[in-house]
């Protein structure tokens, strides 16, 4: 088990957008380290996923509806049952056109961007500011997901997606700034291209002529990555956002 606070006992993490693919890695990683896990989603809990209490552990709630979200801060915090050592803001949403082609910021409507705002970077402040001070009493660790499409343009992710992406790269400064005497960290993780199922056709074209490594990253390999910084071995990092991209970025 990571010692991951100065509490003492079982760690514990709440994670956003936890059915499928880095978020489904993920709970499973964690769990098999002893940690208890906390998920929220818009889905209800699936009962073929792993993970011990999984379905006691779950909160389903939609995430675009800021409102409901801070109504159902205290129920989450009644979950928690007094302790968090780790918040994985993992949550996104990223609308594409019929056939997974792009939608531009000429095109996204006022309606689509606040949606995609909601969810991608408003409920992160949300729950935040709703766990601070448990974060601040564990001294725990904060990892907001990001994405390479956050610094550049990409063929298949929407400007309303990227743009949010990249304003979660800044609110991640932001906030290891704030925190940073109380001990809390901060960090950002940006994948690029990872096998799971919102993948659009066409991205193979990308792993060819864009990524060094020539394959695509695992959601294990992220929960990895996310899982150290959520660890004391990870205990002077904060305000990084660290890419896992297999060299896409360069």
């Amino acid at each position: 088990m990571a010692d991951a606070s100065t509490q003492g006992g079982q760690p514990v993490l709440l994670l956003t957008g936890a059915s499928r693919g880095i978020g489904h890695a993920t709970v499973k990683r964690f769990s098999d380290a002893g940690w208890r896990v906390l998920t929220v989603s818009r889905q209800p809990f699936d009962p073929r996923c792993p993970w011990e209490g999984g379905a006691r552990n779950h909160v389903q709630l939609d995430l675009a509806d800021i409102p409901s979200l801070m109504d159902a801060i205290p129920r989450i915090r009644d979950v928690a049952e007094g302790r968090l050592d780790a918040l994985i803001n993992n949550a996104a949403v990223s609308p594409k056109h019929q056939g997974g082609g792009r939608i531009t910021s000429l095109e996204m409507r006022y309606a689509d961007w606040l949606h995609v705002f909601n969810v991608n970077f408003f409920a992160t402040v949300a729950l935040v500011q709703g766990f601070r001070d448990y974060l601040i009493a564990s001294k725990g660790a904060v990892v907001n997901m990001t994405s390479i499409v956050g610094s550049r343009v990409h063929p298949f992710a929407s400007s309303a997606y990227a743009t949010s992406k990249a304003a979660l790269a800044a609110l991640t400064r932001e906030l290891a700034s704030d925190f940073g005497e109380t001990g809390v960290r901060v960090n950002a993780v940006s994948p690029g291209e990872i096998q799971t199922g919102i993948l659009s056709p066409g991205t193979e074209k990308i792993v060819e002529n864009e990524i060094p490594m020539r394959r695509l990253g695992q959601p294990k390999e992220v929960a990895e990555l996310l899982y150290f910084l959520c660890s004391n071995n990870a205990s002077y990092i904060t305000g990084a956002e660290i890419h896992i991209d297999g060299g896409q970025k360069v």
